[in-house]
């Protein structure tokens, strides 16, 4: 309870000498919040982005192989000449390379062709992707229905010319009707509509399947060279979820290779991109990022921390009369120290809780005007509180430990 008693005594001490001294109180407080607004404001921004950003890698699957003739990420050295040589995967290697591997989910050959027009009657659409793949599809890559279903083994084997779209495409061909049923004309070629995707929405990586026209390769081989590099072909392989990424990776290259006859030693002429490629690029970004904002943020807090120790050390020298009384009628050192820590303390948070309250400002202005939505981590937040009091802490030890050491005779005397 002395304790107890002796916190709120120190806090009130505090809050008093904040009160009588408003505008010095404000000055003091505006490096500090512009510091720990700096600081969460990028923090609160960089791990919205990250987790948005994150999801949309999500979509290319965590356990999921995908072998082109270009990697995603290129090294320092990049030989271009080299990945230009390369054989773009073909159905050929596909079928090879399905035929050896046992330990996987799916594996699927798909071809895109980019910048197509689909019509509906007097309805069309342009600038349509148009995505021709095997049956498995549907088991390496994760989506839903709005309306309808996925292709049958007999549709696919027999080329049968019918087609899932996209929400977006659906919904603006047929103006909110069923699409279910319906012929559309793509590529010189009446389709039926068996399936609706469901509305996925923009991601920032563009993965979405809302203006997709998915197709099966079967009849796609009918209207476009499927294995033409123009299309962009790609084998994509899903391992089961007991095996590793790294143990699927090694078993898919070892038989790829094979596939393509490459010698024991030798280069590999192919690609194995990867959703994890991304994520540790997009990791050493908001690194950086973080980083700056630190920098940027610490500087404002090294300016508020010699602020607020300044005015910790003119308070004291404003109360070396009472700090004498005070001590004369029995308080100890400790209490004497612990009351200037606490009101330095005490103007760290206020000016965390500002700069926290900036940057929820920031935030509804934000969605307001922009419509972006950036959420305040409960984390940021306190961190952005433990920060205040730890620079509240530092700042006022050395005056309150001065005003502790303080004679009570010369004190009183000034």
């Amino acid at each position: 309870m002395i304790i107890f008693r002796l916190i709120g005594e120190s806090f009130r001490f505090a809050f008093d000498a904040l009160r009588q001294n408003k505008l010095r109180t404000m000055l003091s407080l505006l490096a500090i919040t512009i510091g720990i607004f700096v600081i969460i404001a990028v923090f609160s921004a960089v791990d919205t982005f990250r987790a948005k950003l994150q999801s949309s890698v999500d979509k290319l699957g965590s356990n999921t192989l995908y072998i082109q003739k270009w990697p995603w990420i290129f090294s320092d050295n990049f030989a271009w000449w080299k990945y230009m040589n390369r054989p773009t995967p073909n159905y050929r290697d596909f079928n090879a390379l399905k035929e050896r591997l046992d330990n996987v989910k799916g594996i699927t050959y798909d071809v895109t062709a980019s910048g197509r027009t689909v019509k509906y009657r007097s309805n069309s659409l342009d600038g349509v992707s148009i995505t021709a793949a095997t049956i498995e599809y549907n088991k390496t890559w994760n989506f839903d229905f709005e309306e309808g279903r996925y292709f049958t083994e007999s549709e696919h084997a027999n080329g049968s010319p019918i087609c899932i779209l996209g929400y977006t495409i659906a919904n603006n061909l047929f103006d909110g009707e069923s699409a279910i049923g319906k012929q559309i004309k793509l590529m010189g070629r009446r389709v039926t509509v068996v399936g609706v995707f469901k509305k996925e929405g923009e991601d920032m990586m563009g993965i979405s399947q809302d203006e997709l026209v998915l197709i099966p390769l079967s009849f796609g081989r009918s209207i476009i060279d499927v294995n033409s590099e123009r299309y962009n072909p790609q084998i994509t392989v899903r391992g089961l979820d007991e095996i590793s990424l790294a143990e699927m990776e090694s078993e898919v290259t070892a038989k790829f290779r094979a596939v393509r006859g490459v010698k024991p030693g030798a280069e590999d002429n192919f690609a194995i991109n990867k959703a994890t490629m991304i994520t540790k690029q997009l990791d050493s970004l908001f690194d950086m990022v973080n980083i700056a904002g630190w920098v940027i943020g610490g500087f404002s807090i090294l300016v508020g921390g010699f602020s607020i120790a300044n005015i910790m050390f003119v308070s004291v020298k404003e109360r070396t009369n009472l700090i004498g009384i005070q001590k004369s009628l029995g308080a100890k050192n400790y209490f004497i120290l612990l009351q200037f820590i606490f009101e330095s303390v005490l103007l760290c948070i206020l000016g965390g809780l500002f700069g926290l309250l900036l940057v929820q400002l920031l935030l509804w202005t934000l969605l307001w005007a922009a419509d972006v939505k950036i959420v305040i981590d409960i984390y940021n937040v306190m961190l952005g509180i433990g920060i205040s009091i730890t620079i509240g802490v530092i700042s006022g030890f050395w005056p309150a430990y001065s005003a502790s050491k303080l004679d009570p005779v010369e004190a009183i005397r000034s």
